[in-house]
């Protein structure tokens, strides 16, 4: 859609790009730091900032900033508005409580994967993830399965070219190398992470298809690192996953 330059409301893009500077590692930020990230200056972020918390959206110690549970509002209106997590989520409660491991399932937006649903069972990672929670796309098994679903171009250039950033010692960063695993991705059908993202955690997933063929989303598996081979884990989950996603197949459009 192409919209006039004049019909854009310059303070809102600026609000959300203050928003969106937020997140599990960056949960309490100063005036300064947030100004850094969003490339605004810092009297336009300062009232960026002292307006959310004015209206709720944050709280302001005097020195620095923290979203207020308000924010969720945003999110939960939007994945309201969407079917895909009410009608996976009895799927998902299912499959975890059969296999007594963790399940997900994601979408893809722009180099960052979105939780829309999920059924815990055990942590396995530090961070706590829900509906709403984001990790890379390039690390993670359902961001490499929806990567794999776009065209070679498209997926390269959200990777970017310069090297990815290093969460574990085994996370792959070169983007040839996250390529060549994407190609490998889209020739099986499915996506297995070893400890890339955290340090003890493993994953395997695969995508969710329309009736159509169109590719919306990802559902996953999230395991403890243990001794077997990680071949070993198509062997042992593929199968229930794979269940899942047909099973979806017969109910999107």
């Amino acid at each position: 859609m192409t919209v006039s330059e004049r019909d854009l409301m310059g303070g809102l893009a600026k609000g959300l790009a203050v928003i969106e500077t937020f997140s599990p590692n960056h949960p309490r930020q100063s005036i300064s730091k947030v100004a850094a990230a969003t490339g605004l200056d810092r009297a336009t972020t300062r009232r960026c900032l002292l307006t959310l918390a004015h209206l709720g959206y944050a709280d302001y110690d005097g020195k620095f900033f923290t979203l207020t549970p308000r924010v969720l509002r945003l999110g939960t209106a939007c994945l309201a508005t969407m079917p895909l997590p009410q009608l996976v989520q009895p799927l998902l409660d299912q499959l975890s409580d059969e296999i007594g491991e963790s399940s997900s399932v994601s979408i893809l937006d722009g180099a960052e994967i979105v939780y829309v649903a999920r059924a815990a069972q055990r942590k396995v990672m530090s961070i706590t993830l829900m509906p709403g929670s984001r990790l890379p796309a390039y690390c993670t098994s359902m961001g490499r399965v929806l990567l794999a679903a776009l065209p070679e171009a498209q997926a390269r250039e959200r990777l970017g070219s310069v090297p990815l950033p290093r969460r574990t010692p085994h996370t792959l960063t070169e983007p040839e190398a996250v390529m060549a695993e994407l190609a490998r991705v889209r020739a099986e059908g499915y996506a297995v992470i070893d400890q890339e993202v955290e340090v003890g955690l493993r994953s395997i997933a695969v995508p969710l298809v329309t009736a159509r063929r169109v590719i919306v989303a990802a559902v996953n598996l999230g395991l403890p690192a243990r001794s077997e081979p990680i071949e070993e884990l198509a062997a042992r989950y593929l199968s229930a996953l794979q269940t899942v996603s047909s099973r979806m197949q017969e109910i999107l459009r």
